[in-house]
């Protein structure tokens, strides 16, 4: 299973965690380039630079943009911004859950309506080049499961557009309740905002797992600190039998939609973030039949899940819960096949290969390409990953 360790030794910030993947040669800046363009905000280009921060060396990161942005954006401009822009539906999602989060923080901070939030620091370009950046370095590197060590807050007080307020900021507090933090002493703003609403979307195990450490990257804070101002990416693969998560399930049951509706909203929830969506037909009240839809999904999504149940479906409401995941650790290879390359999706127990799945879309495609039967691609796809394992 593939997983990411967070080193929050000096906390963490949107610039930070996209630098550190970039110098792990995770993502590239010429990727983020491109994506960050398709904001509609006209060209922006990610800078990188190597420097070195007490003793360690770092990539440092920085956004150019000849667009001049306004000092307050109200979350329902950023939201509209991600989705009218040319991202896909899945990066649309990310980028909208961790902006949401921070929304939400907001608005519980100020006591007024989610809508009515306006950011201030956050509207600026760079934060939003962070949030969306890391959207597409998450979907782009698809980990199984985070973790990461306890969060470096910092100390003292920073300057902000509502005036001088404590280190942590409010919002940062508020995005990071019940997660482990401290102080090692230094005056200054450490997590800030933006890198709380990552570690709030990402839900990391705060524990450092058995793994086999591939890909390790460290991005530069902007200042000089008494201690390496960095944060430590590290990218591998568990190396445990069987791997355990947290996950959410939203459940809803419904006696009185046109069942022809359900694909379009299984689709529907699919692009925002469900892990999985299936309907069980059950016996409702009066010997009705019926449809229990169920949802698995992470819980920065659960809000913009249940709004399309209540939007696509004639439900009047929704049921959900945390529940635990064990899981074969899974690992993604390409094989070529008389008829294309397909990417297969590998099911280990330790060193064993248990499942083989090659992946629909790819074989679809080479389908529908090449006039060949699907389950034919799906044998030379599956034969072809018995040989190369």
């Amino acid at each position: 299973m593939k997983i990411a360790y967070l080193d929050c030794f000096s906390g963490i910030a949107g610039d930070m965690f996209l630098a550190a993947l970039i110098d792990a040669q995770l993502i590239t800046a010429q990727l983020l380039s491109e994506k960050l363009s398709q904001l509609g905000l006209g060209p922006i280009s990610v800078r990188t630079e190597r420097v070195m921060r007490q003793g360690i060396a770092a990539t440092h990161l920085r956004f150019e943009s000849d667009f001049h942005s306004h000092a307050h954006r109200h979350w329902s401009e950023i939201r509209t911004l991600v989705e009218k822009s040319s991202l896909t539906p899945a990066e649309k999602a990310r980028a909208i859950a961790i902006f949401s989060a921070l929304a939400q923080a907001e608005a519980k901070i100020h006591s007024i309506a989610i809508d009515d939030v306006h950011f201030h620091e956050l509207g600026a370009l760079d934060s939003i080049c962070d949030i969306v950046g890391a959207a597409v370095a998450i979907e782009s590197l698809q980990i199984d499961q985070w973790y990461a060590s306890k969060i470096n807050l910092g100390s003292g007080m920073i300057e902000t557009a509502h005036g001088r307020l404590p280190v942590p900021a409010p919002a940062t507090l508020e995005l990071l309740k019940d997660f482990p933090v401290y102080s090692s002493g230094i005056e200054t703003e450490l997590t800030t905002p933006t890198g709380a609403a990552l570690l709030k979307y990402l839900s990391p195990e705060f524990a450092m797992p058995p793994a086999r450490w591939h890909q390790i990257g460290y991005g530069a804070g902007t200042k000089d600190l008494p201690q390496p101002n960095v944060l430590r990416v590290l990218v591998g693969e568990s190396v445990t039998d069987f791997e355990q998560d947290e996950t959410v399930v939203i459940e809803t049951e419904i006696d009185d939609m046109n069942p022809e509706l359900f694909p379009y909203v299984q689709q529907k929830l699919f692009d925002h973030g469900a892990k999985s969506v299936s309907a069980h037909t059950i016996l409702m009240k009066k010997g009705r039949p019926g449809l229990l839809v169920r949802v698995l999904c992470d819980a920065a999504v659960v809000d913009k899940l249940c709004e399309i149940l209540f939007r696509e479906t004639t439900t009047l409401g929704a049921i959900y819960y945390s529940v635990k995941r064990k899981k074969l650790a899974r690992k993604i290879i390409e094989v070529q096949t008389p008829y294309g390359q397909v990417r297969v999706k590998l099911g280990m127990l330790g060193s064993e290969i248990i499942n083989i799945a090659p992946e629909y879309e790819d074989c679809k495609r080479l389908a529908e390409e090449r006039g060949v039967a699907l389950k034919e691609i799906y044998r030379a796809a599956t034969e072809a990953a018995s040989r190369s394992a």
